[in-house]
């Protein structure tokens, strides 16, 4: 497994960036996290008691995480 840690994603989030957070985490497409959640919300309504909770207990991802580089790819000189 990866050793990448779970936050929200707040440079990809629709309201408070759980879903992308978990799309990075678990390397899904955050289209089909959020599909997930609402499909969870429709089929018995704990879609949204788990995205509160999640919204509660996930960290913001912190703009600089010790390890990994802080350039931008779009930053990176093209040879």
């Amino acid at each position: 497994m990866n050793n990448s840690k779970l936050y929200r994603n707040t440079n990809n989030q629709m309201i408070a960036g759980v879903c992308s957070g978990l799309g990075d985490y678990l390397n899904l497409d955050v289209t089909i996290v959020r599909l997930i959640f609402v499909a969870l919300f429709f089929l018995g309504g704990h879609g949204l008691l788990i995205y509160i909770i999640l919204w509660i207990i996930m960290p913001i991802r912190p703009s600089y995480i010790e390890g990994e580089s802080i350039t931008k790819p779009e930053e990176t000189k093209k040879e």
